[in-house]
């Protein structure tokens, strides 16, 4: 049996100052309770028993004592502590390892922290709380895996531009560590855009129609030239509020279509206004753009400028000319 209470002693042990548990306790601020579990689990064994059965701990139990309570308080579990204790690892070994430890459970706290922030900023149901902490949670293996296998299944197979399909599996979303909740809704909305079954049958078309382009000989890139030329030319029209069946529109309609012909090598006549017009309406998935838009959120990138509302106006133009 061991008693709780009763002072220092010298005990047979030549002298040297013994203490009951009941003095542990006193002494360290520890609970009985506490101190013997540690004793029962050999992390603290006593010193010596007294004649009537009691456990007794030295100097040298009461430092230990100490050192695992400073390690308990650090979080190391018991089979850390022990190792410890026993030599098995170093204390710099151990505190390295914990620290890492601590670090992917700051990590978790401050996802936690940024779901709580998002859901209360808008008023989410239950499910969607519980999926913006699943998606939250994934690892950044397990994000890229996500947009690999949303590459795959869309470009898979096809011979698309290899420079933009580079650009797709290298622009990984890379939540931070403490996200706002902006970029949390904006990695669930990115998760379950890719996942979509009808967005990615319209990237799929995309490809097809890129691939097939390709093979008729057109190798010309992302054609950032006729990009900036038709936000140029569109942007002065949107500007001065032309609408897209004027007169004026038709003019800048014109300047633009006689600018494809000349990039790809292309009379300028109906033929090509009614591929262009088949081009921007298969490129033209809102949903593709909020695609980039949604990325930059969480990766912190600045967000780049809508181009819907230029070629959402070329388009119309172009109907409008009888194409």
């Amino acid at each position: 049996m061991d008693g709780d209470t009763g002072g220092a002693m010298d005990g047979d042990t030549g002298g040297d100052m013994l203490f009951t548990i009941g003095d542990l306790a006193r002494r360290t601020g520890l609970t009985v309770k506490t101190i013997r579990f540690w004793s029962d689990s050999g992390i603290v064994p006593p010193t010596d028993r007294s004649p009537a059965g009691y456990r007794l701990y030295d100097l040298d139990a009461l430092a230990r004592l100490d050192l695992v309570r400073t390690l308990r308080d650090l979080g190391l579990d018991l089979a850390a502590v022990r190792q410890v204790l026993d030599r098995e690892v170093s204390v710099p070994e151990v505190a390295a390892a914990h620290a890492d430890a601590l670090d992917v459970q700051i990590r978790v706290l401050r996802l936690r922290r940024a779901v709580l922030r998002a859901v209360a900023k808008r008023d989410s149901t239950p499910e969607e709380m519980d999926l913006m902490h699943k998606l939250a949670k994934l690892s950044d293996d397990e994000r890229r895996r996500l947009i690999t296998d949303f590459v795959d299944d869309t470009f898979g197979g096809l011979d698309a531009n290899a420079e933009f399909v580079d650009l797709l599996r290298s622009a990984v979303p890379e939540l931070p560590d403490d996200p706002e909740p902006e970029q949390v809704h904006a990695w669930v909305e990115l998760a379950e855009l890719t996942r979509d079954p009808d967005f990615r049958a319209a990237v799929r078309r995309m490809a097809e129609y890129q691939a097939a382009e390709r093979a008729d000989g057109d190798r010309t890139g992302l054609h950032h030239d006729l990009t900036e030329a038709v936000r140029d030319a569109v942007g002065r029209a949107l500007d001065a509020g032309l609408a897209p069946a004027s007169p004026e529109a038709a003019t800048v309609v014109d300047t633009l279509t006689a600018r494809y012909a000349q990039t790809f090598d292309r009379a300028d006549d109906a033929e090509l206004r009614h591929w262009l017009l088949a081009r921007l309406e298969i490129a033209g998935d809102p949903r593709a753009e909020r695609y980039w838009h949604l990325l930059s959120v969480v990766n912190g990138w600045p967000v780049p400028p809508s181009l819907a509302p230029v070629f959402g106006w070329f388009t119309a133009a172009l109907r409008a000319g009888g194409s």
